[in-house]
């Protein structure tokens, strides 16, 4: 008896750790794709900046695990959405050389600018899993990505969920109607044309995988790794204090300030938030469609309560995220949604606001959150017609955080990288005439918010251009949290002096130069606690003022 359990506990050992390793190299395996898909993506936005997702799933449309390259956004809407593409293509009908794609708000990352496309992983003529894809698109047609839309219908061309590719044979018809309708049709393309790379080189890859283990598909290995995380993260929510707290954040919003309204509620083994009294939705594009509030509401509370567990359906499935059909927060079709992560971004401070009321003194401050990103639009130097569009990411300072200052000119909780200016001022007749560190932005604490950037922008030649504003943070700042000061709200500006609108297509003059304050994270706990060598090497980087 007892060598016999003896055995059987050495093989049940032996069976996990060889389950844990292919969990390893599963994710590896995504890696590799998102890798192949920044190598061969044409827009920065993917290439330089990381905008994207990938991720493999089992037959069952179960996110199992992502790449370590990616946004929140975009990973945990596609976790919700792969489920809407087996609904409409069948997994027995799908074949080798098949890719699916949309780009239905409502179905997968919450606005017309992000493409998604999914591929199976085929064995011995069987499918095994699905490969999948989320990535920004900067042109997708119509007034373009900013929040001057009334309706989806103006936002750009919408792609429902339809064959992308059938047997390795590209479908020219929908590229051809897609290069119509876009002002960059050759970057468009080979966009589209990397994230089949990208699905193609994670489905190589994870075959090799299995038939390197002997694997026949991702069923057991996927059944392993969602109840290892479920458990872990149920695990940690027991721990939790039982108990219902509530938040709210009233941010800029368009031309009216916007309340979000949050109720978190801990049970034994699950942690819902409900966004029950959030202000309706608006006429403009920030609206928000209920995926993508998912996506970063829970981001924000896996931050806090369970970081360390890996990302998949398993993790996600403790986490319930509600709100009132025709709020900001679940906006219906067709309302506009292009700029949604205006609002979207912000989310993780509203959880915050309830998590530090349950949990004190382990959670940060609200941060700048809301990425500045720098769209423009204009005239090619030397031409009379050919014209360029072109957007560059920024960040504020992030909030301070229990024991540590806040990170200066970061994108939390987007997570996206910012360009390098040559990339930016090469692809567009554009130049960055500044790019520093803002003095003073973040809030004063025992433990400093991380401070904004300014960032001076103008075209090459010094003709006008447009820029698509989609600003927060410029009349409402982070607030400080435990007695810290709040970070500094944003200015957006000409060279002049000149005020210009936080949101909307807006005209940069001739001769005129763009300038963006971002703002500052808030500070955490009282200024007069600051050690003084903290405060010392503050000033001495130049990083605040005399007296702070």
């Amino acid at each position: 008896m007892t060598s016999t359990t003896s055995t059987a506990g050495v093989d049940d050992t032996l069976r996990d750790l060889r389950l844990q390793v292919m969990w390893t190299r599963l994710i590896s395996v995504v890696e590799e794709a998102a890798q192949a898909l920044m190598r061969t993506a044409f827009s920065t936005t993917v290439r330089d900046a990381g905008d994207l997702s990938a991720a493999v799933f089992d037959t069952q449309g179960r996110l199992i695990a992502e790449a370590v390259t990616g946004t929140p956004g975009h990973v945990n809407s596609m976790a919700e959405g792969v489920r809407h593409f087996i609904a409409r293509f069948p997994i027995d009908t799908m074949a080798e050389g098949d890719h699916y794609i949309t780009n239905d708000p409502w179905l997968t990352a919450g606005h017309l600018h992000d493409i998604t496309v999914v591929s199976p992983v085929v064995m011995d003529g069987r499918v095994v899993g699905l490969l999948g894809c989320c990535c920004h698109q900067l042109d997708i047609g119509g007034l373009g990505q900013g929040p001057d839309g009334r309706s989806i219908f103006e936002e750009g061309l919408q792609i429902p969920l339809m064959k992308l590719a059938s047997g390795g044979r590209i479908n020219e018809d929908l590229l051809a109607i897609l290069k119509q309708n876009v002002r960059t049709p050759l970057q468009v393309e080979g966009d589209v044309l990397s994230y089949i790379a990208s699905n193609d080189t994670g489905a190589r890859r994870l075959k090799a995988m299995l038939t390197e283990f002997g694997q026949l598909s991702l069923d057991a290995l996927g059944d392993y790794i969602l109840a290892q995380s479920l458990a872990a993260t149920r695990e940690r929510i027991a721990a939790l204090p039982r108990g219902q707290w509530q938040s709210e954040l009233t941010i800029d919003g368009y031309d009216a300030p916007i309340t979000l309204r949050a109720t978190l509620t801990i049970t034994e083994d699950q942690v819902s938030v409900d966004y029950v009294g959030t202000d309706g939705a608006v006429p403009q594009g920030i609206n928000v469609v209920l995926n993508y509030c998912r996506a970063y509401t829970v981001f924000g509370l896996k931050c806090v309560i369970s970081p360390e567990v890996p990302n998949n359906h398993g993790a996600l499935l403790p986490f319930v995220v509600d709100a009132p059909e025709g709020s900001i927060l679940n906006a219906l079709r067709p309302s506009p949604v292009a700029a949604r992560h205006v609002i979207g971004q912000m989310l993780p401070d509203v959880v915050l606001g309830c998590l530090d009321q349950a949990l004190p003194n382990r959670v940060p401050a609200e941060g700048s959150s809301c990425l500045w990103s720098v769209q423009l639009r204009g005239r090619v130097p030397g031409s009379a017609a050919a014209t360029f569009d072109t957007v560059f990411f920024n960040s504020g300072g992030a909030g301070a955080r229990p024991g540590q200052d806040g990170l200066d000119a970061t994108a939390f909780p987007s997570g996206v990288r910012a360009m390098p200016v040559e990339v930016s001022e090469h692809g567009a007749p554009i130049v960055i005439w500044k790019k520093e560190l803002r003095p003073d932005s973040g809030g004063a604490g025992r433990y400093r918010g991380g401070l904004g950037q300014t960032v001076e922008v103008g075209t090459r030649d010094g003709a006008a251009f447009e820029v698509l504003a989609m600003y927060e943070r410029v009349a409402t700042p982070a607030r400080g949290r435990s007695g810290g000061g709040d970070g500094a709200v944003g200015v957006v500006r000409l060279t002049s002096g000149t005020l210009l609108r936080a949101k909307g297509l807006q005209t940069i003059p001739a001769g005129e130069r763009l300038v963006l304050e971002l703002p500052g994270g808030a500070g955490l706990g009282d200024a007069r606690e600051r050690s003084a060598v903290a405060a010392a090497a503050d000033a001495a980087a130049g990083l605040v003022g005399a007296g702070r």
